[in-house]
């Protein structure tokens, strides 16, 4: 959702289409955000972290 009200707002203020954006490096910037942020999901994961022993806490 955030990526999609940054196209739309670099779209409004530049005139650029989507296709130009993702064409003048917005692609690798997806793609590295999108592979940062799954391994900032995956971390706890990967460190044995379980739901049950999380599951006690706020907005669970």
């Amino acid at each position: 959702m955030i990526g999609f009200v940054a196209a739309i707002g670099m779209e409004l203020a530049n005139g650029a289409d989507l296709s130009a954006q993702l064409s003048n490096g917005g692609l690798l910037w997806f793609l590295g955000s999108s592979a940062l942020l799954t391994l900032a999901s995956l971390i706890p994961l990967f460190q044995g972290v379980t739901v049950e022993s999380k599951s006690d806490g706020i907005m669970t």
